[in-house]
């Protein structure tokens, strides 16, 4: 009888699983000049009221994660943000914004809170859904962006970031920028 089970579910002839999968290769982050790019303008709805806005982030370097609720690599990158965030808060400013529909607000909201997420969720609007607006070309999630203090994009990482890719990234923007004025 377990013969029977384990065939009907596929369990009895298995091949060995290699002892190493291969992974695809991840996109690599690209890095943009402060002179080549305009500051980046949005606004999105955040779950708990209010807005999280381009203009509410100047002055601050900010890293801004795109994820979903449902997605497990989006999950992981919400965990790096969230230690980011406690290591470098007030200095910086962390946001996520979720690539959900406006129906699965209730959704995110318990996401948020079961995370206990400190720091500014919003949904993202149709544009940005789909790829286009003030971060065309962003559809792979999660993503990490990272914006100087004037708000124009410095990195933009597809797949998934640590934290530790997160604080190299900033010690270098930091680098660049020089201290704050």
């Amino acid at each position: 009888m377990l013969a029977v089970a384990l065939a009907a579910c596929g369990l009895w002839a298995c091949e060995p699983v290699p002892a190493e999968v291969p992974r695809p290769a991840r996109p690599a982050a690209t890095t943009t000049p402060p002179s080549a790019a305009p500051p980046v303008s949005f606004q999105y709805r955040e779950i708990r009221g209010g807005t999280l806005e381009s203009a509410s982030l100047h002055g601050r370097i900010s890293v801004i994660a795109f994820g979903t609720t449902y997605d497990v690599p989006s999950q992981a990158q919400v965990k790096f943000l969230a230690q980011v965030h406690r290591d470098h808060t007030p200095r910086i400013n962390v946001a996520l914004i979720v690539l959900e529909q406006p129906e699965n607000e209730v959704l995110v909201a318990a996401f948020a809170d079961a995370l206990g997420l400190r720091f500014p969720v919003a949904l993202a609007d149709a544009a940005t859904i789909r790829g286009e607006g003030p971060f065309a070309g962003l559809r792979h999630v999660p993503s990490v962006v990272i914006l100087d203090r004037e708000g124009r994009e410095r990195t933009r990482n597809l797949g998934l970031m640590s934290n530790v890719e997160i604080e190299e990234a900033l010690t270098k923007l930091e680098a660049e920028l020089g201290p704050k004025r």
